[in-house]
């Protein structure tokens, strides 16, 4: 991205895996020379470029220095970043609890500041009055945002105010985006999950069935469990409601890039087929004890997602993309899975929704389930980009 360092231009780089906690800013004439390292080009192809740079001929240090500050920092692949990566693995794998990674950034850090947050969220007085309840009863899940709390604080209250005292004994089954995990993959941890209001309980037996019968499509004490907020900010929120040790099921969703950009549904993959058969078999014999909890955001949109345009919220470009929202969400509204993922599909998914993955393996696995629009919205992340998102409740 670029730096964001006013007096230090040029190209800031790290590492979204947290294997190195390392950020590089490489000035803007080097920047190019990054194009170098990519295991085809030669040192030679480098110190010509160089030259025709800095109009020297002796580049050779210059070359040095930038191919160890790169090697040290782990942003070539070599020795050094696979020595880091096995590290990162093992460190997590031997880790006996999943430790928050996003407490004092993405939400407050200490528990009496974050109940007070929280509380001040879900409150009757906090401006978003208007949810729609389901019957007493009823409840199979919710889908929250996964942006920070802080940017969509309206519709993380639209779907958590939607859940029930009588829900506390539940196991919720959270599917979270995997923003980082492989493709067609489903990760699971048995760790239990840290904020600070303390260590939720993450079901084991049901993570056991889950990796006994969902084949290879699961990931098992998958890495990046270690980072992702996706399922985070949900255990905190459910915290703040059941008390910190909530029964939770962590699980995070790989995209279904294949079927989104070469055709065909998602369960055309034998590995995926087997996994949402394993989570239906799961809600079929489970269903009196779950409650799910979608941890999604939607449409991306903007510069820094790689579009052309200025986002902004609810302004130009941004009313299509809410109504084509909006027709995804009567989709999984319906519980259509099928019509859902036709319209993911639609352009490869130019919307950008990071949380189709966990949408469609609900819709597949809970078909019972119909949903209820209780708050949608647009948010600027930044001056130039917008994320959407909503808060839903889902009854059978």
């Amino acid at each position: 991205m670029p730096s964001p360092v006013p007096d230090r231009p040029g190209l800031a780089v790290r590492d979204g895996y947290h294997y190195s906690d390392a950020t590089l800013i490489i000035p803007p004439a080097l920047a190019a020379c990054l194009e170098f390292f990519d295991g085809e080009h030669t040192e030679a192809d480098l110190k010509a470029h160089l030259y025709e740079l800095t109009g020297e001929l002796d580049t050779a240090e210059l070359v040095t220095h930038l191919r160890q500050t790169l090697s040290e920092a782990g942003f070539l692949e070599d020795e050094v970043f696979a020595q880091m990566q096995a590290e990162a693995h093992q460190a997590f794998a031997d880790a006996p609890v999943r430790k928050p990674a996003h407490a004092g950034t993405g939400y407050p850090g200490s528990a009496a500041e974050l109940h007070e947050v929280f509380a001040q969220y879900l409150s009757n007085d906090a401006g978003n009055n208007n949810i729609e309840q389901p019957g007493a009863g009823k409840i199979l899940g919710i889908a929250a945002p996964h942006v920070s709390p802080f940017g969509g604080w309206e519709s993380y209250q639209a779907a958590y105010r939607a859940l029930s005292p009588d829900l506390r004994d539940k196991t919720f089954v959270i599917l979270g985006t995997s923003h980082y995990g492989a493709p067609d993959r489903f990760g699971l941890t048995r760790k239990p999950f840290e904020t600070p209001y303390g260590s939720a309980i993450t079901d084991r037996a049901l993570v056991d069935r889950l990796e006994k019968e969902g084949g290879d499509a699961v990931a098992m004490e998958d890495y990046c469990h270690a980072f992702e907020h996706s399922i985070e900010f949900q255990v905190a929120f459910l915290q703040h409601l059941y008390g910190p040790e909530v029964k939770i099921l962590p699980i995070l969703c790989g995209s279904y890039a294949r079927s989104i950009y070469m055709g065909g549904k998602p369960e055309e993959s034998d590995e995926v087929k087997r996994f949402l058969g394993a989570l239906g078999d799961m809600q079929a014999a489970e269903s009196d004890k779950l409650c799910w909890v979608l941890g999604i955001d939607m449409a991306h949109m903007g510069r820094r997602y790689g579009d052309e345009f200025t986002a902004t919220a609810d302004l130009r470009e941004m009313n299509e993309v809410a109504t084509r929202d909006r027709n995804r969400i009567s989709s999984i509204n319906a519980g259509d899975a099928e019509a859902f993922w036709a319209q993911v599909q639609e352009n490869q998914d130019d919307l950008k929704w990071c949380g189709s993955s966990p949408v469609y393996t609900f819709l597949k696995a809970v078909p019972e389930a119909k949903g209820v629009l209780n708050r949608y919205q647009q948010w600027n992340i930044d001056d130039q980009s917008v994320v959407s998102f909503a808060g839903m409740t889902f009854v059978k």
